[in-house]
């Protein structure tokens, strides 16, 4: 082949040509995202059952339904949260890879299965089935200068001018308003009025659903309730006060201390989240020309602002990198011509890599940058294999073309082995699956793909140029002569003492097999003293606080407990934005009085000097000290979008035999106080509460049957007593809105008031209300959890500064096992879930990658002995990566052995292998020539010594950028770049001492000597 393209050197530049050519034009297709498509799919089931408590929502709605739909096809878990407020949400996960579409299909036909055992008024309101990722993707934020415009008319200019619009782009799951709700004509009635006019409150209702549909308050008001004998008649604004109003009062959304409409946006599973972000921000732009005066947006909050500056980053180091590995050719190869070509085939091998990335599915992500950012290391090699070949024929007085000819006859059996052997090394993490195999897969397959291109090149278009450009080298002249003269001295006194060196460790064969013996035993001990991990908190520039205050705090009072957060939170200049929700709480993902949710924005990382760790540690020392009313605690965002509302692990406490919500809490306290006991556990809570003060309205149905009295009559009056009864539709701004009736705040302030109700018999006459209900106080909960049919309570934290999570929930199962009673038990859920999943995995993949470089390089030698010369210096590497990922853990506990370090790992079995290849390979060379085992490792020692530096200081320079990191997604570049800066600097000091003497021994071992000379006989 590199006789063909010598001779033909254009047909290599076409081929070389037409990579590059197809490589941008699938590039400038590629979608980018922060990681490949790792979120589970998530369908998730809302309901509302007006009126109904958690406990009776959580009996009443979720068991049915979580019954019918527990199993359905590709399910990994599922989580349902019953709110005081009568909604209900069951969040279903799926298999990660499945098609969220067909997710959808399969759990609604389970939810219409489960329909008829629903109470009616759900199924008035109606049970909804969409897929959706439970994790913000954005905030928009309305705010207005002038205060007409107040929190009311933004959040339904939101929901009427703004919402629909923002749904209909392709890839949004869910748009919610929070704390804003739709219009709603409010019919409040005045009790007093009714009982001296005789009106039961099921006449009215009866009285407003017979006319059509109506629009303002005026016809409203007009709508007869009761005409007389006389021909008078009572009308709904004689009784009552209509106003146009909203559904709920719940909540107060500010933006940086001004009344906002928080407009959340929800990506649907499967859709790119920076094109999304994109099409939301076009969308706004044109949207914002309509707004009325003084009305403005601002984007409070853009999770994927992390992703495209992380992949900015990773840019420039790649652009780094590329610089620093051919400034390292240009003084090995000491020539302008000759280092043109490695120069060359580094892009062309890069770019071509993108041709397969839109047949695999891949994306431009993070990992796959990475792997790009190693592969410039390792492409480079093949071709400087082939120059430096050639130089040496040249200086032999060959001509160009001979001697690159001569050269391939060399070069091109090592380049196809080392080819093979990298490609091997990621055959397995090829197929694995779930979210660790994902993550591996875009990375190993990227460095791979771009090392088969490269290998292309360095078997065309590398021997092309080299016949074309390569001459003998002249002297050169000035300080850059003196310089290479100086060089090429140090070099060769190098390589003089390398090669006597090698003799010695060569001879003392056991010395060095007790060497790495003992190496290997160093990095077992190491390796347990690396604490294990999954995904590092990256700082993602923003972050989360959550507000919590005692059980039943008025919404007033929280309001003012955030307002008070907010100031502690707007000191600090890293922050931009503030959006502040009273009233709502993501980690519960409920409405609650007595609890709030803030969102901060940082502002971007190249004008802040503290990361969001940083910030989040600052914050909650101020809230520790600063803030008694509540408790308050700042977070950062999960690891991987759409797994869990924020950083750290999730635990699901359950109750596996149905006791009550006391004894649960009961327990779990129990369980949270021994576990925070442990030095692995930072901190852990809950939002749950089992003994909220409530009041309980009791219908004696007896006296009601007695007395003649419908109980639907009954509940439609309580309904309207406490929290409105739902009467029909209205027209009104082009939309469809509810009606509702319900008392004046005046007659709802105490139970007293409940004496002013009446309700009719079949004869007509009037008996009071209470006479049937009695009112009591009780303790209960603000919402339920349910987790896979088992009422739980879902505790969050984090591990102690020192230990990963890893260690953390080890330690959680420890706790769990001693002191849970039996009818106790736990799950894991989000991150926690797929970490626990993955446990195990990174040796499993590390065995095989191992076993596929082994066969691969029997089949290479047809040799079952041979491969070992080569792997067994894997240690060396393996050794140097935990050894620099230990001594940095002096430094910062974030690094750890995750699944970036993993893979930098099985990436040095391939770098490991491929510098012993480039010694075995001419050692074998030699020793087939007729040397003996000793005089061909030697030999091929010191000729290979020169590219085996060149290549290894050209990937060590290539990562040095990955090592000193900073910025979105820095945490992640930082420990691989440690791990792979460790390996391979190690195994290149060590291996290239010890690779001619595993030479030897094998050869030894295996008789190859005896086995010649007996061929020979």
């Amino acid at each position: 082949m590199g006789d063909f393209f010598v001779r033909r050197p254009i047909v290599a530049m076409v081929i070389a040509i037409f990579m590059v050519i197809i490589g941008v034009v699938f590039l400038g297709g590629l979608p980018m995202e922060q990681y490949p498509d790792i979120t589970p799919p998530i369908v998730e089931v809302r309901a509302t059952y007006t009126g109904a408590n958690a406990v009776s929502v959580e009996q009443s709605v979720a068991t049915p339904l979580e019954q019918q739909i527990n199993g359905v096809d590709n399910m990994i878990y599922m989580k349902s949260t019953n709110a005081n407020d009568g909604t209900m949400t069951i969040q279903v996960s799926f298999e990660i890879g499945t098609d969220p579409d067909m997710n959808t299909v399969f759990t609604q036909n389970r939810v219409a299965a489960a329909t008829a055992k629903l109470p009616e008024e759900v199924k008035r309101f109606g049970v909804t089935t969409e897929k959706s990722l439970p994790n913000i993707l954005m905030l928009i934020s309305l705010t207005a200068e002038d205060p007409r415009f107040d929190q009311q008319f933004l959040g339904n200019y939101a929901l009427i001018n703004i919402k629909d619009i923002l749904a209909r782009i392709k890839g949004i799951g869910r748009v919610n308003v929070i704390g804003a709700s739709d219009y709603s004509m409010r019919i409040w009635i005045r009790p007093d009025r009714l009982a001296h006019l005789g009106i039961s409150v099921p006449e009215i209702l009866e009285a407003i659903r017979a006319p059509d549909r109506l629009q303002n308050e005026k016809e409203f008001g007009e709508i007869v309730v009761r005409t007389t004998s006389e021909g008078s008649q009572v009308k709904i604004k004689h009784i009552a006060r209509v106003e146009l109003g909203v559904e709920t009062y719940n909540a107060f959304t500010r933006l940086n201390n001004k009344p906002c409409a928080m407009i959340a946006l929800y990506q649907a599973p499967g859709s790119n989240a920076v094109a999304l972000a994109e099409e939301v921000n076009k969308a706004m732009v044109d949207l914002s020309r309509t707004f009325p005066k003084s009305v403005r947006y601002d984007v409070s909050l853009d999770t994927t602002k992390a992703i495209t500056a992380g992949i900015d980053e990773i840019i420039t180091t790649l652009v780094i990198a590329l610089a620093l590995v051919i400034l390292v050719v240009y003084i090995f190869i000491q020539d302008w011509r000759a280092a043109l070509i490695p120069t060359i085939a580094i892009p062309v091998s890069l770019i071509g890599a993108f041709i397969v990335f839109p047949m695999i599915g891949f994306t431009i992500n993070v990992l796959s940058l990475l792997g790009l950012v190693l592969a410039i290391g390792i492409v480079v090699d093949d071709a400087i294999v082939v120059v430096e070949a050639v130089q040496v024929n040249i200086e032999k007085g060959m001509t160009p073309k001979e001697a690159t000819k001569a050269a391939m006859q060399e070069v091109t059996a090592p380049i196809v082995a080392t080819t093979l052997v990298l490609v091997a090394v990621f055959i397995p993490v090829a197929v694995m699956g779930g979210i660790t195999g994902r993550l591996y897969q875009q990375f190993a397959i990227t460095v791979a793909v771009s090392v088969v291109f490269s290998s292309i090149n360095a078997l065309s278009l590398s021997p092309a140029l080299c016949g074309l450009l390569l001459r003998k080298q002249k002297p050169i002249r000035g300080p850059l002569g003196a310089f290479f003269r100086l060089f090429n001295k140090v070099f060769d006194k190098t390589t003089d003492a390398y090669t006597g060196f090698t003799k010695i460790v060569t001879r003392r064969i056991a010395i060095g097999i007790v060497f790495i013996i003992v190496l290997t035993v160093g990095l077992g001990f190491l390796g347990k003293l690396l604490p294990g991990g999954f995904m590092p908190n990256e700082d993602m520039g923003y972050l989360m606080v959550n507000i919590q205050l005692p059980d039943a705090a008025s919404l007033q009072r929280s309001d003012a407990v955030t307002k008070k957060v907010e100031k502690i939170i707007q000191k600090y200049e890293e922050v931009e934005y503030v959006t502040a929700a009273t009233g709502f709480s993501m980690i519960s993902g409920s409405m609650s009085s007595n609890a709030a949710f803030v969102f901060v924005s940082l502002k971007d990382w190249n004008v802040r000097e503290k990361t969001a760790n940083d910030v989040v540690a600052a914050l909650n020392r101020e809230f520790f000290m600063g803030v008694n009313e509540a408790q308050v605690f700042a977070f950062g965002p999960p690891a991987i979008p759409g797994l869990g509302s924020g950083s750290g692990f999730t635990m699901m406490v359950q109750d596996r035999v149905g006791n009550t919500p006391e004894y649960l809490a009961k327990q779990t306290d129990s369980f949270i106080q021994t576990a925070l006991a442990r030095p692995e556990i930072g901190s852990m809570f809950t939002t749950f509460r089992a003994t909220v003060p409530q009041r309980y309205m009791e219908i004696n149905r007896d006296k009601v049957l007695k007395a003649g009295v419908s109980l639907n009559d009954i509940y439609t009056t309580v309904g309207a007593f406490l929290g409105g009864s739902y009467v029909n539709d209205f027209n009104r701004f082009g939309r469809l809105y509810k009606a509702y009736i319900q008392a004046e705040p005046e007659y709802r302030i105490n139970e007293d008031k409940i004496n002013l109700f009446f309700v009719k018999n079949k004869d007509g006459d009037r008996v009071p209300l209470s006479a049937f209900v009695s009112i009591k106080e009780i303790a209960g909960p603000d919402f339920t959890t349910r987790f896979n049919l088992y009422r739980a309570i879902e505790l969050t934290g984090g591990p102690a500064p020192g230990y990963t999570s890893a260690q953390a929930l080890d330690a959680l199962e420890a706790v769990a096992k001693e002191s849970l009673p039996a009818d106790m038990g736990y799950a894991w859920s989000n991150m926690s879930f797929q970490e626990k999943k993955a446990s195990g995995t990174g040796a499993i993949v590390f065995v095989f990658s191992l076993l596929f470089v082994f066969l691969i390089l029997a089949a290479q030698y047809e040799s079952w002995s041979l491969p070992f010369s080569i792997l067994l210096g894997t240690p060396f590497a393996i050794f140097g990566a935990f050894l620099a990922l230990f001594l940095a853990r002096m430094t910062s506990p974030s690094y750890e052995l995750n699944v970036f370090a993993q893979v930098a790992l099985v990436m040095l079995i391939a770098m490991a292998a491929k510098n012993a290849i480039l010694i075995v390979e001419f050692a074998n060379i030699e020793f087939n020539k007729g040397l003996s085992l000793f005089d061909a490792a030697i030999k091929a020692a010191r000729l290979r010594f020169r590219p085996i530096l060149m290549t290894a200081f050209s990937f060590i320079l290539g990562v040095m950028p990955l090592v000193v990191a900073s910025g979105a997604g820095a945490e992640a570049r930082v420990v691989m770049g440690v791990a792979l800066l460790g390996g391979m600097t190690l195994a290149t000091i060590l291996g290239v001492f010890f690779y001619p003497m595993l030479f030897v021994f094998i050869g030894k071992i295996a008789g190859y000597e005896k086995k010649r000379e007996l061929q020979k006989e």
